[in-house]
């Protein structure tokens, strides 16, 4: 078996020391570091954190050759066990990589094992004993043989596994709830004192076992157990989905706090989180593209279904907040009238659709820039909506519900890989009719979708909302009373980019004034008066002149939802329209 020692008992290095046993090598075998991890799509170049790599057999060295930025040769003795040392820089705090330092490590097998090429289908194991005295060990890797503290042997069924299985280590909070029967776990990195780790626990439970329950009638899932590891830090926000644990960030002030029963938007957003990776344990990590059928951890893995597999996670991570009573009717609404808005608001939505956003995740996604909202839109947000239009219009026609569409899904592949064609035959399945027209518009097309009048048909009322003043000039901008307005994003077609404005301008003054914020402009002048705005670029002084747009044109995109009653003083819609939004959000 191939068997990997982490060493983490210098935590001042920031660095992991490893040794690889690999007992029956190739001749010219090859020894490769993933240059992304799954769930996240760019290409990271892991082996930059790689050092000091050196092999030896029946203790003498054994020459390596490099081929590429990531992938080595040795030539081995066939048969005789080959051993490799090296260490990895742990420093990346975020949910991808490794970190280490003297409170807490934390290692994706991404960051950390070589694969050795060839041997991907055998069993891996993982020592982890050489750990700071009164830190802990938390991850869903099977156990072999382990103490109190986590400390000893894993074992994984192939790299595969190995690598799919973060572990935490260090002094953390750890809390248990079983939901349908299945262990589950939570450990918490970081936490302030006042944390209360019992309502998080109660919420996450709720959660699980909603979703147990969701794709599976017989309540079993598709795994024995789940952990979630959770770092709280000053300032963060994230989330990284595996076969059987999560890897989550999250502002400490945003944990529930003892003493205190409201949720705050900040723990909402944080449960939201939780329901979304919990939900990727299906969507994605078993019911998946089919391009990911296989993963090449050496390249890019392209795939034009990001729209559905994490769009469609995305509609039903907060639609499960309601669902459970974590969050009420009133709150969706406006957390979906947010979504709304973030589309809406942005241009690139006219020019690339969500298909073409899936496949150019690994260029544009994880890359974006001041010219991002005019180039492309997002597939979370945009692949939410298409899922909200699909499940309203599904329901509305009366022949079932995108709840269906995905349990029918997971019957067919078996929770394997899928194509677009699966989606599209169960959706006929399901829907009685052909859905292509659909999937061409709001999948492949960029047109707008007809959310307004699907969710009139569920008793919803829309009102569209007026236009900020940057949003009316087309800005995105920052503000300090210290460093004054500064434009970090111009959109297309707008009035700030007619005028002449650009990225990283510095708005100095209006006509006589200085400018502070950019609403004060609206004080200064009426609309459709021209206005000489003193503008600093590469600390050269531009002047500029801008006609205020009236406030009634260009429309914001920021709406306000609100569901209409039956019957009563204010706005009414009919007890059909009522009885759908009802099944709709607390099926």
């Amino acid at each position: 078996m191939i068997h990997y020692r982490v060493d983490a008992s210098r935590p001042h290095t920031h660095a992991f020391h490893l040794t690889m046993t690999l007992p029956a090598p190739l001749a010219r075998q090859r020894l490769s570091l993933p240059v992304w991890i799954p769930g996240s799509y760019l290409v990271r170049e892991f082996a930059r954190h790689l050092a000091g790599l050196q092999a030896t057999q029946r203790g003498a060295p054994v020459p390596l050759r490099q081929l590429d930025k990531a992938t080595w040769e040795a030539d081995a003795e066939p048969g005789v066990p080959l051993e490799l040392s090296y260490r990895v820089h742990a420093f990346d705090s975020s949910v991808r990589a490794a970190w280490l330092d003297a409170r807490r490590g934390f290692f994706n097998g991404t960051s950390l094992f070589l694969r050795a090429e060839g041997h991907e289908a055998e069993p891996h194991g993982l020592t982890l004993r050489e750990i700071p005295a009164g830190w802990e060990v938390a991850t869903a890797l099977p156990a072999r043989r382990v103490d109190a503290r986590g400390r000893g042997v894993y074992q994984a069924e192939d790299y595969d596994a190995l690598v799919d299985h973060p572990v935490e280590l260090g002094r953390f909070w750890r809390g248990r709830f079983d939901a349908h029967g299945v262990p589950h776990e939570f450990v918490v990195a970081g936490a302030l004192p006042d944390f209360d780790g019992d309502r998080l626990l109660a919420d996450a439970r709720r959660i699980c076992e909603a979703q147990i329950a969701f794709w599976h009638p017989n309540r079993q899932p598709p795994f024995e157990r789940y952990v979630f590891l959770l770092n709280a830090v000053d300032d963060g926000y994230g989330g990284l989905e595996h076969r059987a644990s999560t890897a989550l960030i999250a502002a400490r002030r945003d944990l529930p706090q003892r003493g205190r029963s409201e949720s705050g938007d900040g723990y909402v957003t944080l449960l939201g989180l939780i329901s979304h990776e919990y939900f990727h344990a299906w969507n994605v990590k078993r019911l998946r593209p089919s391009e990911f059928g296989r993963l090449d951890y050496t390249r890019e893995n392209y795939t034009e279904l990001l729209w559905f597999f994490e769009g469609f996670t995305s509609y039903y991570d907060d639609l499960f907040l309601v669902r459970t009573g974590l969050i009420d009717e009133a709150r969706y609404l406006r957390l979906l009238a947010k979504t709304i808005h973030g589309v809406q608001s942005t241009p690139g939505r006219q020019v690339q659709s969500v298909a073409e956003a899936s496949f150019d995740a690994w260029v544009k996604y994880y890359r974006q820039d001041e010219n991002t909202p005019n180039a492309t839109i997002s597939y979370y947000t945009k692949g939410s909506l298409v899922a909200l239009a699909l499940d309203l219009r599904l329901r509305a026609e009366g022949v079932g519900t995108l709840d269906d569409v995905m349990r029918a899904l997971w019957l067919r592949s078996a929770g394997g890989p899928i194509r677009e064609a699966d989606i599209a035959q169960v959706l006929a399945d399901v829907g009685g009719r052909p859905w292509l027209q659909e999937l061409a518009d709001w999948v492949h097309g960029t047109g707008e979708l007809p959310l307004p009048a699907l969710l009139d048909a569920m008793g919803v009322a829309w009102q569209a909302q007026p236009a900020t003043l940057a949003e009316r000039l087309g800005l995105k901008v920052s503000e300090s009373a210290l460093t004054g307005v500064r434009v970090s994003q111009v959109l297309r077609g707008s009035v700030g980019e007619a005028c002449g404005l650009a990225p990283g301008d510095e708005l100095l003054a209006v006509g006589d004034w200085r400018l502070r914020r950019l609403d004060d402009v609206a004080r200064l002048a009426q609309p459709g008066e021209p206005l000489r705005w003193l503008v600093s670029r590469d600390q050269r002084l531009l002047a500029l002149t801008v006609v205020l747009p009236p406030e009634a044109a260009p429309p914001s995109g920021a709406v306000v939802l609100a569901g209409r009653a039956a019957t009563g003083s204010g706005p009414t819609a009919p007890r059909a329209a009522v009885a759908l939004r009802r099944a709709w959000l607390g099926a």
